[in-house]
Order: structure tokens, then C-alpha cells, then sequence
């Protein structure tokens, strides 16, 4: 089965983020790096000092230590152990040939302790981790023949805990990321009110003037902004102004035209193909006109696009059957979108005549055409079908610009082209999209779909 050509590719849904959010996520990614490396810097720098540092502390505490145990008397020997142990979480023990010792742990600080312990007390002096599975850090020394332990508590000797630098890390953190979005926020409030502006130039309609100060490459940048936008809405004006000028000028020769060849002598034929071409000049005329006129601004409430399509079709129905042809509708009824209902009519209403104009049947000349709307998930879908000749898939994409209209092929009659440039332009400006279909022989679809809106429940009471 061929695939079928359609005027816009849709591609997979991804996600985006906004200038916010990668500005955001950037610095926060900066500040952790600088933070990490902040800690391994510091860490590295600590631990030379804090190592002499305890190493100083361990020598002094066995010297009063021995002092103390030397010049005490004997009596008060177990009063002096006992002080040492409580107040100053000081133990003196006995060493035993027979002691079961665990050395240091295999890291550059407590290398660097137990080297500056070794160099002040001695190279015979030993520094371990454990001594008969009892923690602690065990430094060993002699009064007279006597061997000792003097057992200090991990914690007085160890570097900072890793839980008390992530407390304080983290507040680093937090305050940092903090910063971060005040500043980001600062810088993104700018472009956040450009964007706005810009859609609302986009959607047709008159953008709130930027203010004009702050910093000078913003100031500039809203200075330029307002003077493109009121360039933009006063060149709207001035065709606005030029095509109405350049219509009502055509249009008063071309009604004389068509007195004078009613008064005429001519021929019925004659007098038919010149009414005939005067007509199309009168299309081509409305067509420029309608292309010109700005979309309607779009409301904040859905309408009921059910209601809207009915009544453009019981108008549309008794034109085309007055014309030959034939148009029938399947409308869902509480079909509800965001667009103005006078732009829904421009919108649909161009398809249709596009299918009456150029989607006659080979067989009796004439438009067969179907209007259907329902909602498929989050969008409400519109199709114009007719039974015409269809349209090459390589005509498909240029039937988009302006002023391009499909092969003779399709159609024996002309115009200015602009029917589905109009389509789009309006759809543009609530978001939907526009999707031809071919299926030659069987005619061509038109199809367009419109973001849905949900109406606003009202809440029941439940006490009545």
C-alpha cells in the first residue's frame, strides 16, 4: 500500500526545554563541577596541616601522659587513669608481647600522622588501628622498661566527617542554585516577554509595546521590536488601504462593463463567455481581498464548532445545489475549539468552494461534496471530500504558495490561488494544521484539525 502524501510531515513528539530551564540546568551543572573540585582543592590542602596538627596533639598528650605517670606517686597512679580516661577520653594501657595489633588504614593522611608521630617519638614509636579488636588510634611508649598503649578516640584525630562536609556542601549547594535562578531568571524575563509579544504579533494581533530601559543590549532589542512591529501593522494598513482602493477602481469599470454588454447586440454565447470572464475577474478580486483582511483575534472561550459548521453548510448546500452540484455533512454534535467562528467560516467555506470550483466529476461536470467534523483525541478534525480528478502527489506542496493553482488536468477554470494560502494563514494563528490528501481518481480531502477545548464544568451541589 503507497503511502499517502500529505502537505505537512509530522515528526515524533520530543522534549524541549526552554531558556529557563537549560539555563538553569548549565549552571547548576557548573556549580557542581566547581564545587567538586572546591572540595578535592580543599581537602588535599587540609590534609597536610590537620595531620601535623594531630600529630602535635598525640605527641603532647603522650608526653604529659608519661610525665604525669612518672612524677605521680604510686597511690594516685589509678586516680590520674582514671581523670585521663573521662575528661580527656585518654586510656593508658598496658602492651603485651602478645597483643593482636590492626595497622592504619592505607591513606595518605593517616601515612602522614603516623610519619610526623614517628619523627617526634621516635622511628620505633607504633601508631595502630586496633589492638585486640578494641577501635581506637593506639600510640605506644615506655616509662623506664615499661611498655604502655595511649588510646585516643578516632574522632579527635580523624579529618572532618564526610557527613558534616555534605551539610555543608549541600547548603553551598542550595544557596548557589538559589543565586542561579535569581539570575536566570533576571536575564530570562527579557525574552520571556519578547516571546509573548512576538506570538501575539504572530496570532494577527496588536503585541503590548516592550518597555524600553534596562540594559542596553535589551533596551535596544525592544526598541527594534517596537519599531518593527508598528512598521508591520502600519504596512497592514497601507494594503489594506491599496487593495480596497485597487477593488472598488476595478470594480465600478467591470459593472459598467456589464450594462454596457447587456445593452449590447451580441450574441448569447458571446454575452455568456464575457459574463463568464468577468466573474472570474470578480473571484480573482475577492479572493486578494480576502487574503488581505487579518484574522479575527482569537476568543479565550471555545464556540461550539457543531453549531458554527450547520450553519455554514445549510448556506453552502442551497449554493452549490443552485450551481449543479451536491454537498452533504455528518457533524458531531459539542464539538468545542478556541478560534473565531467568522474565521472557521473563511476557513471551511474556502475549502468547499475550492471543491465545488475544482473538484467537479469527470463524468457529469459536476461538485459532489462531503463535510464532516468530529473529534479524534485531543484535536477536533474538519474534512471537505470531493470526487474529482484528485491532485499529483508533486503538486501537493506547491499548491501551498500563493498564487499557485493545480494543473489543468484537474480543473478547466481559473483563479488567483490563494484559496488554500488563506486556510493556512488562519489556521496559523490557533495552532492547527492543514492536511491534504490525494486519491486519484477518487477526488481529494481536505483535512484540518484544530486544538479541542474542554469547557470549564460547573460544580454540582451535592447538599441540594
Amino acid at each position: 500500500m503507497s503511502k499517502t502524501p500529505k502537505m505537512r510531515a509530522r515528526s515524533a513528539p520530543r522534549l524541549r526545554l526552554g531558556l529557563f530551564s537549560r539555563s538553569f540546568l548549565l549552571l547548576a551543572s557548573l556549580m557542581l563541577v566547581s564545587l567538586g573540585a572546591w572540595l578535592q582543592v580543599f581537602f588535599s590542602m587540609e590534609e597536610g596541616p590537620r595531620a601535623r596538627q594531630m600529630a602535635q596533639r598525640v605527641t603532647t598528650a603522650v608526653s604529659i601522659t608519661r610525665s604525669a605517670l612518672i612524677y605521680a606517686p604510686t597511690s594516685v597512679r589509678p586516680a590520674l587513669l582514671l581523670d585521663l580516661a573521662t575528661k580527656e577520653s585518654l586510656r593508658v594501657q598496658p602492651r603485651e608481647p602478645s597483643d593482636v595489633m590492626e595497622p592504619l588504614p592505607d591513606s595518605n593522611y593517616w601515612k602522614h600522622v603516623a610519619a610526623q608521630i614517628r619523627d617526634k617519638q621516635g622511628m620505633d614509636t607504633l601508631v595502630m588501628w586496633s589492638v585486640n579488636q578494641i577501635p581506637g588510634v593506639w600510640v605506644s611508649f615506655e616509662i623506664n622498661d615499661d611498655k604502655y598503649w595511649l588510646v585516643f578516640e578516632r574522632e579527635q584525630l580523624a579529618l572532618t566527617a564526610g557527613v558534616e562536609w555534605l551539610g555543608w556542601g549541600a547548603t553551598a549547594l542550595l544557596l548557589a542554585l538559589i543565586g542561579a535562578a535569581v539570575s536566570v531568571r533576571f536575564v530570562n524575563r527579557p525574552l520571556a516577554q519578547l516571546a509573548k509579544v512576538a506570538q501575539q504579533l504572530a496570532r494577527g494581533e496588536t503585541p503590548s509595546p516592550l518597555p524600553e530601559k534596562g540594559p542596553a543590549e535589551i533596551r535596544d532589542m525592544n526598541i527594534a521590536f517596537n519599531r518593527m512591529a508598528r512598521d508591520i501593522r502600519q504596512a497592514e494598513a497601507d494594503r489594506e488601504i491599496m487593495l480596497a482602493g485597487i477593488s472598488h477602481d476595478l470594480r465600478t469599470p467591470l459593472a459598467r462593463m456589464r450594462l454596457e454588454i447587456e445593452m449590447s447586440n451580441v450574441s448569447d454565447d458571446t454575452r455568456a463567455a464575457i459574463d463568464e470572464d468577468l466573474a472570474q475577474i470578480d473571484h480573482c478580486i475577492d479572493q486578494l481581498m480576502e487574503y488581505a483582511r487579518p484574522a479575527a483575534q482569537v476568543p479565550e472561550q471555545g464556540i461550539d464548532v457543531s453549531s458554527v459548521l450547520r450553519e455554514l453548510y445549510e448556506r453552502e448546500r442551497s449554493h452549490t445545489e443552485s450551481l449543479g452540484g451536491k454537498l452533504e455533512a455528518q457533524i458531531e454534535p459539542n464539538l468545542y475549539a478556541c478560534i473565531n467562528a467568522h474565521d472557521l467560516k473563511r476557513i471551511v467555506g474556502n475549502l468547499i468552494e475550492n471543491a465545488r470550483r475544482y473538484g467537479r466529476t469527470p463524468e457529469d461536470d459536476r461538485a459532489h461534496i462531503e463535510l464532516s467534523a468530529q473529534q479524534n483525541g485531543n484535536v477536533v478534525a474538519i474534512e471537505v471530500r470531493d470526487h474529482g480528478r484528485g491532485i499529483a502527489a508533486n503538486d501537493i506542496q506547491r499548491l501551498l504558495r500563493p498564487f499557485s493553482r493545480g494543473e489543468s488536468a484537474r480543473t478547466g477554470v481559473s483563479g488567483a490561488g490563494l484559496g488554500l494560502s488563506i486556510v493556512e494563514r488562519l489556521l496559523g494563528q490557533v495552532g492547527g494544521q492543514l492536511e491534504l490528501i490525494s486519491q486519484p481518481p477518487g477526488g481529494l480531502v481536505a483535512r484540518i484539525e484544530i486544538p479541542k477545548y474542554r469547557p470549564r464544568s460547573y460544580a454540582v451541589d451535592t447538599h441540594s
